[in-house]
């Protein structure tokens, strides 16, 4: 073995499952909210409209899209 340590010195050879529980977290049905980066100058602009217009920048950001959306579906 050369003199760099292992970065898996802290891990087990072999991890005890025997008291897990499958599915424990698991909820039918259940809808993720996507996590979405936009660029600086996106994010900037938009936190700065939001504000002017005393709303939330989510909220702003869902009616914007919502918008493109039915431009997007008039379009075809």
């Amino acid at each position: 073995m050369g003199s760099q340590a292992n970065p898996n010195d802290d891990i087990p050879a072999e991890i005890d499952f025997s008291q897990g529980s499958r599915g424990k977290f698991f909820k039918a049905g259940a809808s993720l909210n996507v996590p979405v980066y936009l660029d600086a100058e996106v994010q900037a602009y938009l936190l700065e409209r939001a504000k002017a217009r005393g709303v939330d920048v989510g909220q702003l950001v869902n009616e914007l899209l919502k918008k493109d959306i039915e431009l997007i579906e008039a379009a075809k």
